[in-house]
């Protein structure tokens, strides 16, 4: 009996920076570029954007090499992570193709960047990844918005002082007028 291997692709959609953002803005930018994606994406949609990208790359010849092979196993859109199963063979070609991919598959989709983390010989390796992964990205973007929150907070004092500076220069200076004048 032969076993047939396996490799399973580990990705994200990773998000540019809007331009439409305000800059003041207090969202951590760990949670700016690991948005969730809000679009309509279906597995189906994606393995055909894939496709696709590997039928530009290749031509026939790539998108017959994974032609009943390549099969969606996890998406999540509140994450923006999904898990790929291809042939081991193949496993490059798709790995170009999502490097290449520039929006997500939906219709109007919005610019981004499909970046693989991972790539293994069992789902469970990719699982594990995911899971590892999803708790770094909140300790980071708590970390990030405590330090943020700290640093308003010292900027506010430091406002505040120079405030109270300002209103103490004002009253000095009214005080010398009003003795000037009186």
């Amino acid at each position: 009996m032969v076993r047939i291997k396996e490799r399973y692709l580990l990705a994200n959609i990773i998000y540019p920076p809007d331009a439409r953002q305000p800059t003041g803005a207090k969202v951590p930018d760990v949670v700016l570029r690991h948005q969730p994606t809000v679009e309509r994406v279906t597995p189906q949609t994606l393995l055909r954007a894939i496709r696709d990208e590997v039928g530009l790359l290749f031509g026939d010849l790539g998108r017959g090499a994974l032609e009943g092979t390549l099969s969606v196993k996890y998406l999540s859109l509140a994450t923006s992570t999904f898990i790929l199963r291809c042939r081991r063979a193949h496993y490059q070609m798709v790995w170009s193709a999502l490097t290449c991919m520039d929006r997500v598959p939906a219709n109007g989709g919005r610019p981004c960047i499909f970046r693989v983390v991972r790539v293994s010989g069992t789902i469970r390796k990719a699982e594990e990844e995911a899971i590892r992964q999803a708790r770094q990205l909140i300790l980071a973007a708590k970390d990030q918005a405590s330090f943020g929150s700290q640093i308003s907070q010292s900027l506010r004092l430091q406002q505040d002082e120079s405030m109270l500076e300002v209103v103490d220069r004002d009253s000095d200076f009214d005080n010398a007028v009003n003795e000037h004048e009186g």
